[in-house]
């Protein structure tokens, strides 16, 4: 039964990430004081995600950096230079919007990508080292960046960021590799199918309760506001496309493109909001509601792409 609603669960992700976003916005009054269950539902679903995982595939991960290399230049070059370029064709001389699109794009991956890797069977572990990799750089590269593209410089709190990334991503993977290694995959066998479904309420539930937390920025509605989000899409969008295609181009393996495709798409938003505070949090903010609605909507793309790959080469062979 568990199972059944597992794969139920998947086909309406594209439903559940907007609806969450929705409802959590419109009760943010109820909702918000529940935001503090956040990293602790991140810790489950990442040990769910992690059952599958093995130290030896961390290690091969870690022995093979080039994967991460290019998501790296994904996220803080790439993107960081074309959000730049838009930014300054829209928001010429918006030096609070500017610094707030860019801002956006420089903070490290968003942890979120590994629960949708997980989820649509790419490289978890490569991308476990991806998400450890640039947010332990991110103290670096954020400031400068920042001070590279528009001269701002910036105060990155990277204890913050080390303590979060613990509890939601080291500690609750490793010891699901650790049982996964203790018990010869039996884990993986018993537990995985009886914790998706869970794990997937549980995306829907983290999604809800941070468009709780954003929904104050949202509040003043204006024909700026509507032209950022605009912006905002398009760039997060282009995000997911421009590491999809250049994984493709690279001809990594199926897993390994998914797991470069949602790393070099999402963005640790909490900790951009937090930054841009002293800025103009608005078009870090709309990007929260945006990626986790792309991300469902990708994952729809990576699933029909890569079933109609299968089939033609069945057809070759």
């Amino acid at each position: 039964m568990l199972q059944s609603i597992n794969k139920q669960l998947e086909k309406w992700m594209p439903l559940i990430t907007p609806t969450g976003v929705v409802v959590g916005v419109i009760g943010a009054s109820y909702l918000k004081e529940f935001s503090f269950l956040i990293p602790w539902i991140f810790a489950f679903m990442t040990f769910t995600g992690s059952l599958s995982s093995n130290f030896k595939s961390l290690k091969e991960a870690v022995m093979h950096p080039f994967p991460v290399f290019i998501t790296l230049f994904i996220l803080h070059i790439l993107m960081p230079l074309w959000t730049w370029g838009v930014g300054h064709t829209v928001f010429s001389g918006d030096a609070y919007t500017l610094t707030g699109l860019i801002l956006g794009m420089v903070i490290p991956t968003g942890i979120t990508s590994f629960i949708w890797v997980s989820m649509y069977k790419g490289h978890a572990t490569l991308t476990l080292s991806i998400i450890l990799i640039d947010t332990l750089l991110s103290p670096l590269i954020v400031p400068y960046s920042l001070h590279w593209l528009i001269g701002e410089t910036v105060k990155i709190n990277s204890v913050s960021l080390m303590l979060g990334l613990l509890q939601m991503i080291v500690i609750p993977s490793l010891i699901a590799m650790t049982c996964n290694h203790l018990t010869h995959g039996k884990v993986k066998r018993v537990l995985s199918p009886r914790l998706g479904p869970f794990s997937k309420l549980g995306l829907g539930l983290v999604v809800m309760l941070n468009g709780a937390v954003v929904a104050p920025y949202l509040k003043h509605f204006s024909l700026k506001l509507l032209s950022i989000a605009g912006i905002v899409f398009i760039l997060a969008f282009s995000g997911y496309l421009f590491a999809f295609i250049i994984g493709r181009l690279l001809r990594r393996s199926q897993s390994s493109v998914i797991a470069i495709t949602y790393t070099g798409g999402m963005r640790n938003i909490s900790a951009g909001a937090v930054l841009a505070v002293s800025y103009f949090p608005a078009p870090v903010v709309i990007g929260m509601l945006f990626q986790q609605v792309l991300a469902s909507l990708y994952g729809v793309f990576l699933n029909k792409f890569y079933a109609i790959k299968t089939s033609e080469n069945r057809q070759v062979s």
